[in-house]
């Protein structure tokens, strides 16, 4: 139960004292449609920069507040992109709160009401006090974190709140219905089936509906993550010390990883100018296509040849690595929102191929449990080693670096899925890319 409530908390620390710096830095190197060809990084950049210089020009005259600011950080928090926090409500804030009301079934004045603006500033102080409950309310409502504003008015008018995973809820068991015997049926008249020959036609029986022609559907990592989350706030989190089961230690960091990409890229587009968060998830969605045969080749290929055919593809972009980057952040939690694996694992191999290998670990949990390409446990092993090598060697942790031992528990679950001897530290090189 402590490590339960350390990994929450360390997850919760790590999100909210990212450095201001570094996410500003990130957002502005955003290009939009940058990875498909769309826009060219210069003409963007100076774009942007004009931008900001009107957006500052039109600010001037507007006295900044404490409330101002309350309300800012709380639309950004839930998405509504209200620009940098300074407390000054101007154009860019009116519009965030306008997109905030329409979002909630509210007029769009783009003035808040007294109740609006109390919604809004609770629900951010809630979700921020929240710690890892937080984290698993936003990573099992498909909406991300402005969902929380409906769930938590829902809470507010006394209603039972969404079907969302609520961590520490007990378990209800649920009365068996009563079986349904139907009446026998009455004996009736059998007309002879007739016999088909050469010249008869057999009468083609009726089409059963097909909903998987396709084949079955891909499983949803986001359903996924929302049951592994109900068994962590039950039974903890799985120690090095108290692991038994691989697969459940690395589904549970896996999972962890993901709601930090998600919670890291929606840092990461409040702060982007000039686009909505709906067009950014456009742009990602568009980048699906492009990345595609390097997803593919994942479990068929060894993990240097598909790094080496990503870096071919970004030297292709034109784009510099920081630009490249922080698109690529940006996407990294558009397409484990969205469940869209392949911007997900199109983004990690951008990442990894820009030398930041600790991403190698993304590919590691997707090849190790099967989520957006063909399960391959051998094929997990090497990106995995490269993500161990890499935090071994000093990398940054990106995923959850609060969480003391988490390399410890993805080096023995790893190690013990594959049935191999751990890889010994530093065999690899490790670049690092200034941002």
């Amino acid at each position: 139960m402590f490590t339960k409530r350390l990994t929450a908390a360390a997850l919760a620390a790590s999100v909210a004292v990212m450095p201001a710096a570094r996410v500003a830095a990130d957002a502005g190197d955003f290009i939009a449609g940058a990875l498909i060809g769309g826009v060219v990084g210069h003409a963007v950049t100076k774009n942007n920069q004009k931008k900001r210089t009107t957006t500052r020009t039109y600010r001037s005259g507007i006295p900044s507040t404490q409330e101002g600011r309350q309300i800012q950080s709380s639309l950004n928090y839930f998405g509504f992109n209200a620009g940098s926090v300074d407390g000054q409500l101007g154009r860019q804030s009116r519009n965030a709160i306008a997109s905030y009301q329409a979002y909630m079934g509210y007029p769009a004045t783009g003035q808040l009401s007294a109740f609006e603006q109390d919604l809004l500033v609770t629900s951010y102080n809630r979700a921020q006090a929240g710690g890892y409950q937080t984290t698993q309310l936003i990573a099992a409502n498909p909406e991300g974190p402005r969902g929380l504003l409906k769930t938590y008015r829902a809470e507010l008018a006394g209603h039972s709140a969404p079907a969302i995973a609520t961590p520490n809820a007990p378990v209800v068991a649920v009365a068996p219905q009563a079986s349904v015997v139907a009446a026998a049926p009455q004996p009736q008249a059998v007309t002879p089936v007739p016999t088909v020959t050469a010249s008869t036609q057999p009468t083609a029986p009726a089409a059963l509906p097909n909903f998987f022609e396709g084949g079955a559907p891909e499983a949803s990592l986001a359903s996924h993550c929302n049951t592994v989350s109900l068994l962590t706030s039950t039974n903890g989190y799985t120690t090095a010390a108290s692991m038994t089961d691989p697969t459940a230690a690395l589904n549970e960091q896996f999972c962890l990883a993901r709601t930090y990409a998600i919670a890291r890229s929606e840092e990461l587009i409040s702060q982007v100018n000039g686009l909505t968060p709906q067009q950014i998830a456009s742009q990602c969605e568009g980048f699906s296509p492009v990345v595609k045969p390097y997803v593919e080749g994942l479990p068929l290929k060894p993990r240097d040849v598909v790094a080496q055919e990503v870096s071919g593809f970004v030297a292709t972009t034109g784009a510099s690595a920081q630009q490249l980057g922080g698109t690529a952040k940006i996407c990294l939690g558009v397409g484990y929102r969205t469940d869209d694996m392949n911007v997900a694992l199109g983004s990690a191999l951008i990442l990894y191929a820009l030398g930041e290998a600790v991403y190698g670990e993304l590919m590691g949990h997707h090849l190790a449990l099967g989520f957006g390409t063909q399960k391959n446990v051998g094929a997990a092993g090497p990106w995995y080693e490269a993500a161990l090598a890499a935090a071994d060697a000093g990398a940054d942790a990106v995923f959850v670096p609060g969480q003391p031992e988490r390399t410890d528990i993805l080096r023995k679950a790893s190690v013990q899925l594959a049935g191999n001897t751990p890889a010994q530290a530093g065999v690899l090189p490790v670049f690092s890319v200034t941002e």
